[in-house]
């Protein structure tokens, strides 16, 4: 990515806060003003008022420049103060930014992109941005008017010598930015390297019970270490090239220290310029490398900070494929009808998941999708709220196609619940209400009451106040499903998606969520994906999806007298429960 292009998205940044700006940018320049005229004024004082005795201006002046550092002192408290809350606001409104467009992404940015990388990029990539947004302009200015101002200045002190002092800068700019593209791109090494030990560690963490299950808590910390290692190197290369960097800047600083020594003691000597001048150069002098250092500081600053910014926008740039249509409408009096046209859809736009799917979904009516594994029952019920696109055909909501609909509007409309259950870390009550965020807690307790889970809630010390730990660990699976379910009444959609909500449940649990679940699914259009074949027998249709598409559609008995898949399958099904029997019959009492 361009430089330039990074720079133009990070300068638009500071147009929100371009007050403080320009309050920092005012204070730095006048501490400037006062630090290059510092020098010319002693030299005026050590050659004039002392020796012609006039002792008394002498502490005037004296006395003047004490108020003037007096100020200085309060200007650089608001650089160093005002000036980084600046950089703080700025990694805020990135942070927030960077937030809000990975809500608009779809599934399939996050299918190919790991956890741990987004939290990096989120986290650690714009930690520099707050020196680089205060210190990044500041240090730049500052450095033009102190190499600019010290120039003139020297100029009028010895002219001469000022110009050999000045030949050498050449050769210190040539040394930085010959240094300056080697430390970007080990930066931006480091940046991936610590990414990578985030994505690690994060994946150890979420699976930290599988890893103790099989005991394998050494070739966890051998993977970590992996990462962790080649972090440690990315660290070494990155802090090698910016030690050869500021090394060969202060060697440049301390050359132009001898020269000016050297020099301004010939000139001293051939009666060139007088004492008094050479210890005003002297004093320049140490004003010049004020900038050099700061220009060595944002040299590094604007490495660090610019591989972040730039990580930044290869984020912010990516398009989200699944959008609101520009003449978008809501989605409103819902009747429930969805009909699927000719649907084809592929993940990875070779192998096909699903192939002219024709479908009718009456309102109200409630329809099973069974099948084998892989045959496309969970991507269909994706499609409808459009977490994917379809490749070819159409997907209709009361005779108008999804993609005229808002997103907003679609999904709000749509309930869905899921096998593998998430819940946010914070208490019940919390994970219930996230269904209507605007709920009172008079119908998160109706919503609970309808799932089946309120009295287990209130027998809790802390009831619905109850933290349910990280993805719930704290509460068992059907705990977890029952919450889930109140989350969706709560919502109260039209449509609602049952994806083998109740596959991973033991029998007891599941006949209390089945009741739940058929409550729910009253009066509104369902489709449900189920594994076990009896939870659905009394479906209005049972569709049977395979890899070739749908290939039996019908009520349980129709589909039982046919005597095809769908029979072949609830037969092997209630074949392997009568095994089970028969195997546990011998221990029975």
């Amino acid at each position: 990515m361009q430089t330039k292009k990074i720079l133009k998205h990070f300068i638009n940044y500071y147009r929100p806060h371009k007050g403080l700006f320009i309050l920092d940018m005012v204070c730095a320049f006048t501490i400037a003003a006062i630090d290059l005229f510092f020098p010319m004024l002693t030299r005026e004082a050590a050659s004039t008022m002392i020796p012609a005795g006039e002792i008394e201006t002498f502490f005037i002046f004296i006395g003047a420049l004490f108020v003037l550092y007096i100020i200085r002192t309060i200007l650089q408290y608001i650089v160093h103060y005002w000036g980084h809350v600046l950089g703080v606001r700025m990694e805020y409104d990135m942070r927030r930014d960077l937030f809000s467009h990975l809500q608009t992404l779809s599934f399939r940015f996050y299918d190919k992109n790991r956890t741990g990388h987004i939290m990096s990029r989120m986290v650690n990539d714009l930690n520099e941005i707050t020196e680089l947004a205060h210190h990044g302009p500041e240090d730049l200015f500052l450095s033009l008017v102190m190499l600019i101002g010290s120039f003139f200045l020297l100029l009028t002190v010895q002219w001469q010598l000022a110009l050999i002092v000045y030949a050498l800068v050449p050769f210190m700019m040539w040394f930085a930015f010959k240094y300056r593209r080697q430390m970007n791109e080990s930066f931006k090494k480091l940046r991936v390297s610590l990414a990578d030990v985030n994505a690690r560690l994060e994946s150890s963490i979420s699976g930290i019970r599988v890893a103790k299950s099989f005991s394998n808590e050494e070739y966890e910390k051998s993977k970590f270490d992996e990462g962790n290692l080649r972090f440690k190197e990315s660290k070494y290369a990155a802090y090698k090239d910016m030690a050869v960097f500021q090394t060969g800047i202060e060697y440049f600083a301390n050359i132009l220290n001898i020269v000016v020594v050297a020099v301004g003691g010939f000139f001293v000597y051939k009666k060139l310029m007088d004492i008094y001048d050479l210890l005003a150069f002297i004093m320049y002098v140490g004003i010049f490398l004020q900038p050099i250092r700061r220009l060595s500081n944002f040299m590094q600053q604007f490495e660090s900070g610019v591989t972040g910014v730039e990580r930044f926008l290869e984020i912010m740039e990516v398009e989200p494929d699944i959008t609101d249509a520009p003449d978008a409408i809501e989605l409103k009096d819902v009747k429930g009808d969805i009909e699927f046209r000719n649907v084809s859809f592929s993940y990875d736009g070779n192998e096909k998941v699903l192939h002219d799917i024709n479908l009718k979904v009456p309102a109200g009516k409630t329809i099973a999708l069974v099948g084998p594994s892989g045959g496309g029952k969970t991507t269909l019920c994706h499609l409808i709220p459009r977490f994917y696109e379809v490749k070819s055909g159409e997907i209709l909501i009361d005779g108008q196609d999804i993609r005229r609909y808002t997103l907003r509007s679609l999904r709000s409309n749509i309930g869905l619940v899921q096998q593998d259950i998430f819940l946010f870390a914070g208490t019940i009550g919390e994970n219930i209400r996230y269904g209507n965020i605007e709920a009172g807690m008079d119908e998160v307790i109706e919503a609970a009451k309808k799932a089946n889970i309120h009295d287990f809630i209130t027998s809790l010390p802390d009831g619905y106040d109850t933290q349910v730990g990280e993805r719930g660990i704290k509460l068992s699976g059907g705990q977890k499903q029952r919450i889930s379910i109140a989350r969706v009444f709560l919502k109260n959609p039209p449509i609602l998606l049952l994806d083998e909500a109740t596959s991973a449940l033991d029998k007891e649990t599941e006949i209390k969520i089945q009741k739940a679940l058929e409550d729910l699914s009253a009066g509104r259009t369902t489709l449900v994906i189920a594994h076990r074949l009896s939870t659905i027998k009394n479906a209005d249709e049972i569709i049977v999806l395979t890899e070739d598409g749908i290939v039996e559609r019908g009520t349980h008995e129709d589909l039982m007298a046919l005597d095809g898949a769908y029979s072949s399958l609830y037969r092997a099904q209630f074949k392997d429960l009568d095994a089970l029997c028969e195997d546990a019959a011998p221990g029975l009492s």
